[in-house]
């Protein structure tokens, strides 16, 4: 089918685990998506890297040539991703280093006051930064995931004002740092063009098509989720687990972040969790085989073996063990790569599907006590990303948080919010507030009082095996 309009805008999405995309038209209606796989590589529990040529630079070339196929007249593109993230290229702009990802703790390796931002939300980026220069000295560029796509989409290794604050001490104001990147070793032309969000960065080669600096994933996911009043908790079910609480004042809560919403008069509290995809699908993939006929199911990317036909809730709600889910350390609120993950009051009358059970539960636990410290009163969970196709881990969260989950309609949140902002930066829209529009509902999932009852039991659990105690 051909679509003759140039309102189309593409929105790409370099996820953990695939590449993400779809194209939309002005209503927010999705006319193509396409989806990349790419591997997750962990040489080491605290190490988390991509093959930055596949991932980083073809993975989104062949989204949009998926997703734009039949489609005249495209309008813009915007590429999106986590932060930080950063590999070395050379001067075709082809990584010629692995791309190091959140938390890995080659950002901290290097001895010395500048290993990293310690004070930093994000303190990884210095020490990637840092490790990339030793590991490949000279190289034409260091470059994160969003730059090294828009160099392969449209010859130029852009950046928007938003990620790059996630680079640290080496950005300051609108310009960066070079007392910070002298002791790094690097250049400011070693490093990405910064564009303010909104903004052209070029255009898409062989198109006139709009290419919009690339942005941050959990912006693109929050613009388009609905989750604008207060009392929503925005939960994005991806590879890692994002949590941000709406509410109308600042609030500090010890190891959560604090930052202004796009709504006006509103504010997110909360952080990023390694309760997410990473340890429910590990936690579903060891217990392959223990359970009956399977067949295959994708959760946040990861394809993991499941059954077949996934009800609701199955078991016994007071027979469910307790998971510490932190499989590779934990981000919010603990910001601590050595812890390690653990299953606790398991005995031999626990099976396959309560050890499975008790995984989802571990997300919503994790949600609630985020919640909890920040004295927040919650009153539903909006939940996006690909982990909201799974309804036992929707339903494990509902109980385990006491609260409803409502899954957004489109779960490539991040893809389409950065269609959204191509739409912005195609002159297309006037702001971001228009975003709001695009938000729909997929499927309301409510707790369940026996199973809530029994998981508020175990979150006490939960809570007594926590670091902080």
């Amino acid at each position: 089918m051909t679509v003759v309009s140039g309102s189309v805008t593409v929105g790409i999405d370099i996820g953990t685990t695939a590449v993400k995309a779809v194209a939309a038209d002005e209503t927010g209606a999705v006319l193509a998506r396409a989806r990349i796989p790419h591997r997750l590589i962990t040489p080491a529990p605290d190490q988390l890297e991509h093959d930055a040529g596949q991932a980083w630079r073809r993975g989104p070339m062949r989204a949009l040539a998926l997703v734009t196929e039949g489609i005249d007249e495209l309008a813009g593109v915007c590429v999106t991703s986590m932060v930080p993230s950063l590999a070395a290229v050379d001067r075709r702009g082809i990584p010629r280093s692995p791309g190091l990802l959140y938390g890995d703790a080659r950002g901290r390796e290097i001895a010395g006051p500048d290993a990293g931002d310690t004070d930093s939300v994000m303190p990884d980026a210095g020490g990637f930064v840092r490790w990339a220069v030793r590991e490949v000295p000279g190289a034409h560029g260091y470059w994160p995931a969003q730059a090294v796509a828009n160099y392969a989409l449209g010859r130029v290794p852009a950046i928007d004002t938003g990620t790059a604050i996630c680079m640290g001490s080496m950005r300051t104001g609108n310009h960066w740092n070079d007392d910070v990147l002298t002791k790094f070793g690097v250049t400011p032309q070693q490093l990405p063009v910064v564009v303010p969000m909104g903004q052209p960065a070029g255009t898409v080669t062989g198109s006139d098509a709009v290419l919009a600096a690339g942005t941050v994933d959990a912006l693109c996911d929050q613009i388009v989720s609905g989750a604008t009043q207060s009392g929503d908790v925005l939960v994005i079910f991806g590879a890692t687990l994002i949590v941000w609480a709406v509410v109308d004042d600042w609030i500090e809560a010890p190891g959560l972040w604090t930052l202004p919403h796009t709504v006006a008069g509103k504010v997110l509290v909360g952080g990023p969790s390694n309760a997410g995809a990473l340890f429910v699908d590990w936690a579903r993939a060891m217990l392959e085989g223990a359970k009956r006929p399977t067949a295959r199911r994708r959760s946040s990317g990861v394809e993991t073996v499941g059954t077949a036909v996934e009800p609701k809730r199955r078991g016994d709600p007071e027979r469910v063990p307790v998971w510490t889910p932190y499989l590779r350390g934990e981000r919010a609120p603990y910001h601590d790569t050595t812890l390690r993950a653990g299953l606790h009051d398991l005995d031999m009358t626990h099976d396959a599907e309560a050890v499975e059970r008790a995984a989802y539960e571990a997300s919503g636990f994790v949600i609630r006590h985020m919640l909890d410290r920040a004295g927040i009163t919650a009153r539903r969970v909006v939940a996006s990303g690909g982990g909201t196709h799974v309804v036992a881990w929707m339903q494990g969260v509902a109980d385990a948080s006491g609260l409803p989950v409502d899954t957004v309609g489109v779960a490539e949140g991040s893809a389409l919010g950065a269609a959204y902002i191509a739409r912005w930066t195609a002159g297309l829209e006037t702001s971001l507030d228009g975003a709001e529009r695009w938000a729909s509902v997929g499927r309301r999932v409510e707790p369940d009082e026996r199973w809530a009852a029994a998981a508020s039991e175990r979150y006490a659990r939960f809570l007594a095996f926590s670091p902080d105690t």
